[in-house]
């Protein structure tokens, strides 16, 4: 019973919550028990505060009694990824080089938000420094772990969140992307990863990364993505890029299903080489998509491979973020980030004029690709999961971290929503994930057609066997 409290939706917490037969402070209590077994094995979390957790947990209970929740998730227990601020608790971002013994007076709006709504905040989860790769070590907190192989990534930046919800140790997490940074991890864990349209949700202060930088929700399921989402949206005037609050409910047309919706299939986005366990799963789920009523052509949407403007814009991003730290300092990083942030130092003026030029023909491209057809499937990465520690498959040597993430980036550069959900396992019992793209500012969508999907199949009900 106690690890089926871990595992179970956020929906279905609530829906006990409200009943009276399920208790906050007996699901925080379970949670907090099973990290205690569990995180050791895999370093998800490098904060937990049990004493806060289980003072959310009472105050809660006591709302619910009270029929006064403040949300529809009050008291749902959640997390957040080291590099977001939050009040009372430092935020180290994976680096030796940030100072624990300061004030940590401000919590970032999307902690703000949660709090708010009355989530149980059970602690902070681990990052690679300054989130500047897809998979999850750093010099400060050490390598993450997939619960599904241990010797393995559970990809990254927000690692530490994804092996956090797939191994049951909280129902909810909030993991930020520049680059696929909650779709990466959530396609190598089999987890549900959602990243909203930039501006969606309000982020402050703003990422060094600039506008290719995310915030969004990471569950076990579309509709508790959904259900985060609802909360993580509020506005907050600390951020002048967020879009208008729009008071839309996420979860309003879950049950939509899909008939009718015209939904391109690009393979490989016509440049990506793709293993084949991967590339077979996600036929499979195109097929699914047809067998829902939704009209599926294969077709790509007719882009060259953007790796190298995205690099310009990763690489200057690498470098606003390190540039300010003394010689003793710097030389504390990463010696990944050390060298991302040196290449970032030499791009000229006009090679990142030239990038900006380029992101917005691809913008324009994909906005025209969408006049065409609603979505966008393809399969959420490239590979497998691979070694623990490695920047990449021992396969492809010493390549950087998007040589195996083709289908993730070029959406950060377009700004648009994206969403990764579990299709499927390899022979060897890895999760494997496909990613639907939406329009500009059309979330509800991409969660409608993520929702039909997973109600239609059973690969997000498996778990990882961890002792």
């Amino acid at each position: 019973m106690s690890e089926d409290l871990c595992y179970m939706p956020a929906a279905d917490l609530v829906e006990g919550y409200r009943a009276g037969t399920l208790s906050p402070v007996e699901v925080t209590q379970a949670l907090l028990k099973r990290i205690a077994a569990i995180n050791p094995k895999l370093n998800a979390y490098n904060l937990v505060d049990d004493a806060a957790a289980l003072r959310d947990a009472q105050a809660s209970e006591a709302r619910w009694k009270a029929g006064k929740p403040l949300s529809p998730i009050d008291g749902v227990p959640a997390s957040i990824k080291d590099i977001i601020l939050t009040k009372g608790w430092p935020t180290l971002r994976g680096s030796k080089t940030v100072d624990p013994n300061q004030a940590w007076g401000e919590d970032a709006p999307v902690t703000a938000r949660l709090r708010e709504a009355g989530c149980v905040i059970l602690g902070k989860t681990t990052s690679p420094e300054m989130g500047w790769k897809g998979v999850t070590d750093s010099p400060l907190t050490g390598t993450t772990r997939n619960p599904w192989n241990t010797a393995l990534t559970p990809g990254g930046s927000s690692g530490g969140a994804s092996a956090q919800v797939a191994a049951g140790l909280g129902q909810l997490a909030v993991g930020t992307d520049g680059g696929g940074s909650i779709r990466i991890p959530a396609g190598f864990t089999g987890i549900v990863g959602l990243k909203p349209n930039f501006g969606r949700v309000p982020a402050a202060p703003l990422s060094p990364f600039g506008t290719v930088a995310h915030l969004g929700p990471m569950t076990r399921t579309v509709r508790d993505a959904a259900l985060m989402l609802n909360e993580m949206v509020k506005p907050d005037a600390r951020d002048w890029f967020a879009l208008p609050y729009d008071g839309r409910d996420y979860t309003a047309n879950l049950r939509e299903g899909v008939k009718g919706l015209k939904i391109a299939y690009s393979p490989t986005l016509g440049f990506a080489k793709v293993d084949p366990e991967i590339a077979a799963a996600v036929d499979v789920a195109a097929k699914q998509f047809a067998a829902l009523g939704a009209s599926v052509e294969q077709v790509d949407p007719g882009f060259a491979d953007p790796i190298e403007m995205f690099h310009v814009h990763w690489f200057l991003g690498a470098y606003n973020a390190t540039m300010a730290l003394p010689k003793d300092k710097f030389a504390m990083l990463d010696p990944g980030l050390i060298k991302t942030a040196e290449a970032g130092a030499k791009i000229t003026t006009k090679e990142y004029l030239q990038a900006q030029n380029e992101r917005g023909r691809l913008g324009v491209l994909m906005k025209r690709f969408h006049e065409r057809y609603d979505l966008l499937l393809t399969p959420s990465l490239a590979v497998l999961p691979f070694t623990a520690g490695r920047l990449a498959p021992e396969s492809m040597g010493d390549a950087y971290w998007t040589e195996w993430t083709p289908f993730t980036y070029p959406f950060n550069l377009t700004q648009q929503p994206g969403l990764s959900i579990p299709c499927g396992f390899s022979k060897s019992g890895l999760p494997i994930s496909l990613q639907l793209v939406g329009p500009m500012h059309r979330e509800d969508l991409l969660l409608r057609a993520g929702a039909a999907y997973e109600a239609a199949t059973d690969w997000h009900k498996p778990r990882p066997k961890l002792a």
